[in-house]
């Protein structure tokens, strides 16, 4: 696992105090990880409950969780949870809980997130004093998760903040992909700055692309607008690059899984077609996503591992299948958008020009 920065924001007392939508928590006694089943959204609410690390594993493979910050606080509570069925004996546990972050390590390659909080997880083993029990460690690792969830929340609190300003009064704001508390440990990245700038009274209304191919937008995105009584709409992917033509949107402002050194951002498919949509019809392009999405590892997007999920997405949806037997497809989860194409990004640090990046670190 790559070396990385992972200092956590200042915890502020609305962070400490947040109390809305939660989809991914560790149970009061640290045994349990409980998921919101996003696959089952919007038609029912279904929790589930995993205790044991294979179980969070094929949580975040399956999407019952998804989102760069939210996969993050899963696999760190999910280890959490999954220590105490770990053995008593203390070298036993920690190659217990090493083998533990190989296997989440493995589950989704591109959100960067996920590897900040594994190594928040082994680092908080490392620090452990010579000889310490295995109830210390475990507290340890409750601790650390428990932390890097309340910072996410902070971290996102912020970006709302910052961002808020920068959508148009009275305007249209176009979304791609599900970006609000789905995808983090609540409040949202881009999606919490609309939710900040509709708190502070902007008269704003959302389009929600549906995000082929598993409908994040029109799934999720649309029953968070629909519960925080924000005016919203969907729309097919393809519709988007019209609606810019007739003037009916002023701002697009998306997520990412990762970003790289130069600025380059990697975002769920679909993303870098807005980019160019928005940069020909003269939209501000925005990015939101926490400081631990910025990879300073890599030089560039191109660097960025693009994950390739099964066909089947593509070719069934629901029960039905949509295409031909016999024909292939292709299903790259995701894309990368280039910094040149970015009006700015923001983060719990502030408003950044994409080609700044480096110079933060």
């Amino acid at each position: 696992m790559r070396a990385m920065s992972t200092s956590a924001p200042e915890l502020s007392p609305e962070a400490l105090a947040h109390v809305g939508l939660r989809p991914v928590l560790l149970s009061d006694d640290g045994r349990a990880l409980r998921l919101l089943d996003q696959r089952e959204l919007p038609a029912r609410e279904t929790w589930l409950t995993l205790t044991a690390v294979e179980e969070v594993a094929e949580a975040i493979e399956r999407m019952a969780v998804r989102g760069a910050p939210a996969i993050g606080c899963a696999a760190a509570m999910g280890l959490a949870a999954a220590a105490h069925g770990f053995p008593e004996d203390p070298d036993a546990f920690r190659r217990a809980c090493l083998a533990a972050i190989d296997r989440l390590a493995h589950t989704r390659p591109t959100a960067v997130n996920l590897f900040v909080a594994l190594e928040q997880m082994r680092q908080a083993l490392d620090g452990l004093a010579p000889g310490a029990d295995v109830a210390t460690a475990r507290a340890a690792l409750e601790s650390t998760a428990r932390r890097h969830a309340r910072a996410d929340i902070a971290a996102c609190l912020a970006m709302g903040e910052h961002g808020a300003p920068l959508l148009p009064e009275g305007g249209t704001i176009l979304t791609h992909c599900n970006t609000g508390a789905l995808a983090t440990a609540g409040w949202g990245t881009a999606l919490g700055v609309i939710r900040r700038a509709h708190a502070m009274g902007r008269r704003i209304r959302v389009l929600v692309d549906e995000t082929r191919p598993v409908l994040q937008g029109a799934r999720l995105t649309a029953w968070e607008l629909v519960h925080d009584g924000i005016p919203a709409e969907v729309i097919a992917d393809n519709m988007a690059g019209a609606l810019m033509a007739r003037g009916l949107v002023q701002a697009a402002i998306v997520g990412a899984d990762r970003i790289a050194r130069n600025g380059d951002v990697a975002n769920k498919i679909g993303t870098y077609t807005v980019a160019v949509l928005c940069r020909h019809h003269g939209v501000p392009f925005y990015v939101a996503a926490p400081w631990t999405t910025i990879d300073l590892e890599l030089g560039s997007g191109a660097e960025i591992p693009i994950e390739e999920r099964d066909e089947s997405e593509i070719h069934v949806h629901g029960d039905r299948r949509m295409t031909p037997i016999g024909v292939g497809a292709r299903n790259p989860a995701f894309d990368v958008t280039p910094a040149a194409l970015i009006t700015k990004i923001i983060t719990e640090r502030g408003v950044h020009e994409p080609s700044a990046l480096a110079e933060l670190a």
